[in-house]
């Protein structure tokens, strides 16, 4: 019985440490495959940082002969004259962060309402995923699309609104136009708006959908209303996701084409009013470049992408600022 029990203990230990050899072979297998994914992940990351840093330096060889010849003051300058060779960037900017602001002035509360509307218990869920999707689908749709929709059904459903706040108004500067013809900054900024709405809304909702529910309950239960719970509680806790979303629009306004161009009126005057034309730096890249001469012209157009760049990447970089200036004040 002794030798037997001694066999038995010997043919266990024996499979204890094929299992023990098995669970480390398996253990070594992902550890190497942890750290390949690993490595992998920095590589695509580098790479691309890599092709960031190179389309810098690509607009920037291409812009250096305006860079050179108008430095800074190229940023308020007025003036394109392209038989002159002399260049400014100052409409530019002005039109195209004035389009911006206001497309993204109507995107964030409207974009809210529909997070809200889709993500809370208002309506029923086939009604709540039904909208939500519509809302989506209009990312889906080409700006030229929604550019020669603006021409052809915007323009002239809006077009009397201008005039008469044109004639009623025009004591304001912001509707101090002569006669509006309707392709003028007010259209590119709301035409843009809805361009940049799926962005907002869609991003508005995952947000408030990914907070809690607990927190949702524990506000009904201390006698909330459910309007109360979503401007004290869920609206609050989901702030640097909303900012989030509004700095992804506004970066996407920033650089729309086609659909600005062709409702914008393209007029390189700088104007108060909201009723005039203007033009914007996508739309002058769209409009020049192809029949753009080498040398000077090329050169500032370039610079002005390289503008362009920088204003996205600022607007990305403040709004990272922001939500993590007001995450740790929220902290403390």
């Amino acid at each position: 019985m002794d030798n037997s029990s001694e066999s038995n203990s010997h043919k266990s230990f024996l499979n204890l440490s094929n299992e023990d050899l098995g669970l480390t072979a398996t253990s070594g297998a992902n550890f190497w495959l942890d750290k390949g994914f690993t490595w992998l992940t920095y590589f695509f990351a580098t790479i691309t940082v890599a092709i960031l840093f190179l389309m810098s330096w690509v607009i920037y060889k291409e812009a250096k002969p305006a860079i050179e010849k108008f430095g800074i003051g190229f940023f308020w300058g007025q003036d394109w004259d392209t038989g002159n060779q002399v260049f400014g960037a100052l409409p530019y900017i002005y039109g195209t962060l004035v389009s911006s602001a206001i497309a993204i002035l109507f995107a964030i509360p409207i974009g809210i309402a529909i997070a809200i509307v889709t993500s809370e218990n208002f309506l029923p869920i086939s009604v709540r995923s039904t909208l939500a999707f519509i809302v989506e689908l209009i990312a889906a749709i080409p700006s030229v699309i929604v550019g020669l929709w603006g021409i052809f059904v915007f323009i002239p459903v809006l077009e009397p609104l201008q005039k008469w706040l044109a004639s009623y108004f025009n004591w304001i500067p912001l509707f101090n136009s002569v006669d509006p013809i309707g392709t003028n900054m007010l259209t590119a900024g709301i035409v843009l708006a809805i361009m940049i709405l799926p962005t907002m809304a869609a991003i508005s909702r995952d947000v408030l959908l990914a907070i809690p529910k607990e927190l949702r309950s524990a506000s009904m239960a201390l006698g909330s209303t459910r309007w109360e719970t979503i401007f004290r509680v869920l609206l609050p806790a989901g702030f640097s996701g909303i900012v989030s979303a509004a700095m992804l629009a506004l970066g996407r306004a920033l650089g729309e084409t086609m659909a600005v161009t062709l409702v914008i009126g393209n007029s390189s005057q700088i104007s108060a009013s909201l009723l005039d034309p203007a033009y914007t730096i996508p739309s002058i890249l769209a409009n020049e470049f192809a029949e753009a001469e080498p040398g000077l012209h090329v050169g500032s157009l370039s610079y002005l992408g390289l503008i362009l760049f920088g204003l996205t990447l600022g607007v990305n970089i403040a709004a990272r600022l922001f939500v993590r200036w007001f995450s740790n004040k929220n902290k403390s």
